[in-house]
């Protein structure tokens, strides 16, 4: 039996109505509550729903990695983590996902299991294939991580900030996570999904949002000009307002 690693992650709540589904939210490769800043506030005020913000197993507040990771190491979260933490904080509710980076495939990884309750889900940069635009993006933030100019990250992650890093960039720069791909998923996607992607986003092309459009049943796509990485923080305003208008 897997032990529920759930129980002891950093989650925060934030409260709206309770008709309304829950948003939860699913950062980045090397993200954290902290680091969504005050987005899911917003987010969460303009659409009047409630909020789900938690740090997944190695990140942040939460407790730091047990196990060296794998190339599935974003379905563990997809199909074993994620789904605890649901039944625990969202307690049977509607919800929807909304996941910036490893947390967009987390969240694709998990609509297509077709669970319960899941209303939609929102993609900010996620990727469902590696390109070589993203394992360049890696390449040079791990130059940069060695030279020192990432040590902000420590202020998410404390004493855990070395092994997430190498975590997340060996795993993505292992040659056999080259062949990482989870578009034979897409089409068992049946909720909404409204996914979105910044014209300069280093770690990714358009052929991300090609394949979500082609594979998901249900997908609207958007390529937001002059955006990077992170549309939340990038373009706040209109992320929300595409955000809130795709929830209806």
């Amino acid at each position: 039996m897997r032990q529920d690693e759930s129980v002891n992650l950093y989650v925060e709540t934030i409260e709206g109505d309770p008709a309304r589904p829950v948003l939860v939210f699913l950062h980045e490769g090397l993200g954290s509550t902290t680091q969504w800043r005050d987005f899911p506030a917003g987010l969460c005020a303009a659409t009047g729903c409630a909020g789900l913000v938690y740090d997944r197993l190695g990140y942040g507040r939460s407790p730091g990695l047990r196990h060296a990771r794998t190339v599935h190491y974003l379905h563990h979260y997809a199909f074993d983590e994620l789904p605890a933490v649901l039944a625990r904080h969202v307690a049977g509710r509607d919800y929807t996902l909304v996941g910036h980076s490893d947390g967009g495939s987390i969240a694709l990884l998990h609509a297509a299991e077709q669970p319960a309750g899941l209303r939609g889900i929102v993609t900010l940069a996620a990727h469902v294939i590696v390109e070589k635009e993203t394992l360049a993006g890696i390449r040079a933030a791990r130059v940069a991580y060695a030279e020192g100019k990432l040590r902000g990250l420590a202020r998410h992650h404390g004493d855990k900030t070395e092994t997430i890093f190498h975590a997340w960039a060996d795993t993505w720069l292992r040659p056999a996570f080259a062949h990482w791909d989870i578009r034979y998923l897409l089409p068992s996607i049946a909720c909404p999904v409204l996914a979105l992607q910044g014209s300069a986003d280093q770690y990714g092309t358009v052929a991300q949002l090609d394949a979500i459009a082609a594979g998901a049943q249900q997908a609207r796509v958007r390529m937001l000009e002059g955006c990077g990485h992170s549309p939340q923080q990038d373009q706040p305003a209109l992320v929300t307002e595409l955000i809130r208008a795709f929830m209806g």
